[in-house]
């Protein structure tokens, strides 16, 4: 007589069990990693102005003065062309990345010098790309990082 083997595999039950068991875990986790995008971009925004604002003071730092309204933060990764010409301008720049970033939304960072509320004001408008909003909207300044 033949003997059955024995097949070590697992059954239709079994397999839809542990969908079942993966779509509720989905279900529950994910809305709550959903909502917590916005407040890291918000993060990553403080983090990249306290890196510019680094990059800035060093800046000064060696060329006596904060890049002017008009050269703004491309000031940091070249040397500029107009305005005050920087004679002690670092020859690789002040800014790790060769480039300037965007804010986390992909929009420019708003740079003024002088600003209303120090030496430069340093901005991102937030998620609705506007200036002013609350919650993910909300500016994130240079004069006001929690």
């Amino acid at each position: 007589m033949k003997q059955l083997r024995n097949r070590g595999g697992f059954t239709l039950i079994e397999i839809m069990v542990v969908v079942v068991i993966l779509a509720l875990l989905a279900a529950l986790v994910g809305p709550k990693l959903m909502g917590r995008t916005d407040d890291a971009k918000i993060t990553d925004a403080r983090v990249q102005i306290k890196n510019f604002e680094t990059a800035l003071k060093l800046y000064k730092l060696d060329n006596g003065v904060y890049p002017s309204t008009e050269q703004g933060l491309s000031a940091l990764v070249a040397k500029p062309t107009v305005g005050v010409i920087p004679k002690a301008y670092k020859e690789e720049g002040y800014l790790e990345s060769k480039k300037v970033p965007k804010d986390p939304w992909g929009n420019d960072y708003i740079y003024v010098s002088p600003g209303e509320h120090g030496d430069y004001d340093l901005s991102s408008l937030g998620a609705d790309g506007a200036k002013g909003g609350e919650g993910k909207n909300a500016d994130i300044t240079s004069w006001d990082t929690k």
